[in-house]
């Protein structure tokens, strides 16, 4: 195989850190503050963005330990790689790469639907027809801009982490400058009755919304083998991500349940509905504001698909350069020196999905987006979040010698705390999608998974069907295979 055979390492801090933000924010908060209502019932759903940080900050600390201690390209494929290679191969690996493949691109294909959907606020008369163009020209131009050496990317990042604060601050101070408590703190009689399954059922909900919104926080890890000292800027590039977002998204959900009545964001035919932010801007600062503000949404949007694709296309390399993957993931640009085909694939798979979701009808009830966001975690939960939990606990007992510049605050507080949201969010959601079956598709994704892996196993002549490849990576420097 020609060209390099390590990625340059250019990201510091501060690119690091707006990386995450701007994959965290993106046009999540934006489209999903009325899905949120319509979880909860009303404006306690602020309850949900509450729930989601503290599940975003319990799990960042797993990921901060694992990608301080280990970072490579390809984030959880590195951690799963060590901690469960000595009973089960390569299995876990190469499930969860079978799984990212998937899920990443998905995710970014609702940064692309939340952006066609805001668009409407500024284009009105924009058919489904013009609404796939667009969406399909923007992922187009992401993957234009990502075919490019990683530090100028980096700068790109920085400009457009910029217009993010800017959108978001503007949506922040127009909503404060007309809040009405009366709107935002008027909860329903019972709105909080934890007696009640109902509260239970909207709040499983709520937090799977709450989580996707601050999905991101992690992008820095599969970039680990791209930042400056790894050790130190991994981790606080997640923690300081976390924690700037929460204060974001609380001001956010705060702002805009004081200005705008909750009811109106559950009313199809009313703008709140649709663009939320746009409609506070116009209410409190007229037409004109709100046109500006949909645009800076709009270049957020787009932001976080681009950063959700930067990190995601490095997931498949390292995998691919182990031979855990189809082998040609694993090619580098011979200019630029970026994954050629994991960028390929994923920005396929991004318009593949933004289109499919525009054309799946669903019930008034469960709109498209919340379906594939209910879909996405719950895959996502188990090939990511319990596997990564129970890998570094895995971890420190079968490699206590790994250096570990950062350790978990509290251990294993957080792994619990994190393990309990996970699990929430995973048993309710048939019952928070009936009739979708996000848990039945979770497992029969992961079986098919399991087929194709002792496909590939038996191809290779590695584990079921021939010996275990021992690599401590992160421990020897030039780590032996061992049967």
């Amino acid at each position: 195989m020609t060209g390099p055979r390590t990625l340059p390492r250019r990201i510091g801090l501060f690119q690091a850190t707006t990386i995450n933000m701007s994959q965290m924010v993106g046009i999540g908060p934006f489209v999903t503050i009325p899905l949120m209502v319509a979880a909860f019932g009303g404006p306690h759903a602020v309850l949900g963005f509450v729930a989601g940080a503290v599940l975003a900050l319990a799990d960042g600390l797993i990921w901060a330990e694992l990608g301080a201690a280990m970072p490579g390209a390809g984030g959880t494929y590195v951690y799963l790689r060590e901690a469960f290679q000595y009973r089960t191969g390569r299995l876990m690996p190469f499930l969860f790469v079978w799984t990212a493949i998937l899920f990443i691109p998905l995710i970014m294909s609702t940064g692309v639907q939340g952006l066609v959907q805001y668009l409407t606020y500024l284009w009105p008369s924009m058919t489904t027809g013009q609404g796939d163009i667009v969406g399909l020209a923007v992922v187009a131009l992401v993957l234009l801009l990502l075919w490019r050496r990683i530090d100028s990317i980096g700068r790109i990042t920085v400009v457009m982490w910029a217009v993010m604060i800017v959108s978001v601050a503007a949506v922040i101070l127009a909503a404060f400058t007309h809040f009405h408590p009366s709107l935002a703190f008027t909860w329903p009689e019972h709105s909080v009755d934890i007696g009640r399954g109902g509260f239970w059922l909207g709040f499983a909900s709520g937090l799977t919304i709450g989580i996707y919104d601050y999905l991101g926080y992690n992008t820095t890890a599969y970039l680990g083998a791209e930042l400056k000292d790894p050790g130190r800027v991994l981790p606080r590039s997640i923690l300081f991500a976390v924690l700037a977002v929460m204060v974001i998204y609380l001001g956010m959900q705060i702002g805009v349940l004081g200005v705008i009545d909750w009811h109106d964001m559950l009313d199809s035919s009313n703008v709140a509905s649709q663009s939320v932010a746009s409609a506070v801007l116009e209410k409190t600062m007229g037409k004109g504001a709100a046109d500006v503000v949909t645009v800076l949404i709009l270049i957020t949007a787009f932001a976080s698909v681009f950063a959700g694709l930067l990190g995601g296309s490095r997931v498949p390399f390292d995998a691919a350069r182990d031979g855990v993957f189809f082998r040609s993931f694993g090619r580098l640009h011979p200019r630029h020196q970026f994954p050629i085909l994991g960028l390929i694939v994923m920005g396929v798979i991004t318009a593949a999905g933004f289109v499919l979701a525009r054309h799946v009808g669903t019930s008034a009830t469960h709109p498209p987006l919340a379906v594939l966001i209910s879909l996405l975690t719950t895959v996502m939960v188990i090939v990511q979040a319990f596997a990564q939990i129970a890998a570094i606990v895995v971890l420190r007992r079968r490699q206590p010698g790994l250096a570990r510049p950062y350790t978990m605050l509290l251990y294993p507080l957080p792994a619990i705390v994190a393990a309990l949201g996970w699990a929430v969010i995973y048993c309710y959601a048939d019952k928070a999608n009936p009739g979708v079956h996000p848990i039945e598709w979770s497992l029969a994704w992961t079986a098919l998974g399991v087929v194709a892996f002792l496909l590939w196993a038996r191809v290779e002549k590695t584990w079921p069907f021939g010996p275990k490849q021992i690599r401590e990576e992160f421990l020897d420097p030039e780590p032996a295979p061992a049967s």
